[in-house]
């Protein structure tokens, strides 16, 4: 059905810049902040979003306020293209004087490319909605042998919270050991779908390619999103009574050896492995991906920090904004956090959310374990660093049942990469590394 798409066209004005090229570190902060005007775009902060524009857009742009006009454009949009799904890849395109950062977004009825323009002083001076050029497909890793497993459909829990997930089941026999796989943060489908990217989906194929049966799961905040309240939210109802929940359902299953069942968890799961395996202490053991070891608000300051200073040097824009991040840190570690103060003042979680963490030490809390612990972490990984890694192993490393590695070369998805590190290139094609896999099915089989 042919449609015809809203969408907001700015005339560039010739600027007196000369024709200098675009470095690469600059492309990358680019990549970075079309993907953030995107996500403000998704999340409705449309005067936020609006505040990045030129003067010249400024100008051209009809009488009103521009975040309003904004914010018309793109419900006008919806309208027509259904709603936002996910963002599925980056790239870019360069004249001497613009660089214009294309987001390639599922929405439910089609694919659009978000056009955002940059100008040389890296203010927003166009911005396009048209037909995607690419439409990315995943890929499946050469390490899946699709003949060796089949798949069923399952329900983590039931009633108001009920979640639909998928059961990879070995070939053969059994019974089986098996593993569940336990999110990071925001709202995750079951296939950690990132731009093209399934994480989980190459765990949960990779592992049963080799014998061992894999739960995944879509997030609550993925399928309930609108009825959680996020003011009394913690990382309770977030990830650990689910995780709790997909152990037990797997345990009614003949095909799985109930003595084998394993967590794994990435990034906020695998931060939360302490409290998981607290709450049911029949788990065999538990896989540790990217698990920060440090405050969360700690993590998040860090990475605002990392990304606006990619291209070598901080903007005033940059340095005001990592001054408000840290003070909203202060505040959420301060004596005075109370529910009283909004989620915008704390990072865009509630006071709950933080209380509820508050003082958790999760390779402290490990300890109390005294169960099989794998902990693996990317080199390569911004969000999650080394740091942690080795906090991880100062605490732990003495313990037999626990065991280290590090892949230098992988991010935070453990997908492989060259250089700098980027959140662009999470949406550039490809899979969970081959070492990982064969890792963790052998370190799940020796247990």
């Amino acid at each position: 059905m042919k449609r015809s798409l809203a969408f907001l066209l700015i005339v560039f004005l010739l600027l007196p810049y000369p024709a200098l090229a675009w470095s690469e570190s600059l492309l990358d902060e680019l990549q970075v902040e079309g993907l953030g005007f995107v996500d403000l775009l998704v999340q409705g902060e449309f005067n936020r979003a609006a505040a990045q524009f030129s003067s010249p857009m400024l100008e051209a742009m009809p009488p009103g306020d521009p975040g309003e006009k904004l914010q018309t454009i793109w419900s006008n949009l919806l309208r027509q293209v259904g709603s936002f799904k996910r963002k599925v890849g980056v790239r870019t395109e360069t004249d001497d004087n613009y660089c214009a950062v294309l987001v390639t977004c599922e929405f439910a009825a089609t694919y659009l490319d978000v056009r955002v323009v940059y100008d040389r002083q890296k203010e927003v001076s166009g911005l396009f909605f048209q037909q995607a050029q690419t439409v990315y497909e995943y890929e499946v890793p050469d390490y899946v042998d699709q003949e060796s497993f089949t798949e069923k459909e399952v329900s983590v829990g039931d009633g108001k919270w009920a979640l639909p997930g998928t059961l990879t089941i070995p070939c053969g026999e059994g019974p089986f050991p098996a593993v569940v796989l336990v999110h990071g943060s925001g709202p995750n489908d079951r296939n950690l779908s990132l731009g093209p990217n399934r994480a989980f989906q190459d765990l949960a194929w990779g592992l049963a390619s080799r014998g061992i049966t894999v739960l995944r799961y879509d997030k609550r905040t993925f399928v309930h999103g609108e009825k959680i309240d996020a003011l009394s939210l913690t990382v309770q109802e977030e990830a650990i009574d689910d995780a709790v929940l997909a152990v037990e359902l797997l345990r009614g299953f003949e095909f799985i050896q109930k003595d084998r069942i394993f967590v794994l968890g990435l990034s906020l799961g695998g931060m939360l492995i302490p409290r998981i395996g607290r709450e049911d202490t029949e788990i065999c053991g538990f896989i540790v991906m990217a698990g920060p070891a440090r405050p969360l608000e700690k993590l998040i300051l860090e990475q605002v920090t990392y990304l606006l200073s990619l291209d070598g040097e901080l903007r005033p824009a940059d340095k005001e904004q990592i001054a408000k991040v840290e003070e909203q840190v202060n505040t959420i570690q301060g004596p005075e956090l109370s529910p009283d103060i909004p989620p915008e003042e704390l990072l865009g979680f509630s006071a709950h959310y933080w209380l509820d963490l508050r003082e958790y030490n999760p390779p402290e809390k490990a300890k109390e374990l005294e169960r099989p612990l794998l902990v693996l972490q990317g080199g390569r990984d911004y969000q999650v660093t080394e740091e942690d890694f080795d906090l991880w192993k100062e605490v732990l490393g003495d313990r037999e049942e626990v065991s280290f590695i590090l892949y230098p070369h992988l991010n935070h998805i453990f997908i492989a990469g060259e250089g700098t590190s980027i959140p662009a290139e999470y949406y550039n094609p490809g899979n969970v590394a081959l070492e990982v896999i064969d890792d963790i099915g052998g370190w799940i089989k020796s247990w």
